[in-house]
């Protein structure tokens, strides 16, 4: 039960911050060629860690 009452609250903020977050994304003017180059980075990064299992 206890962790039914942590967890529970856990969710709903998590929930509510995504939602907020997808409404300031969709309003904002964002380079979103920068963000999939970042994004497209550390994907390879973590990808050639576990390929090549160093760094």
């Amino acid at each position: 039960m206890i962790r039914f009452v942590i967890t529970l609250p856990l969710v709903v903020v998590t929930w509510v911050l995504l939602v907020k977050l997808v409404k300031d994304l969709k309003r904002a003017n964002i380079d979103w060629t920068g963000v999939t180059t970042i994004i497209g980075f550390i994907a390879l990064a973590f990808w050639l860690r576990h390929i090549t299992g160093m760094g």
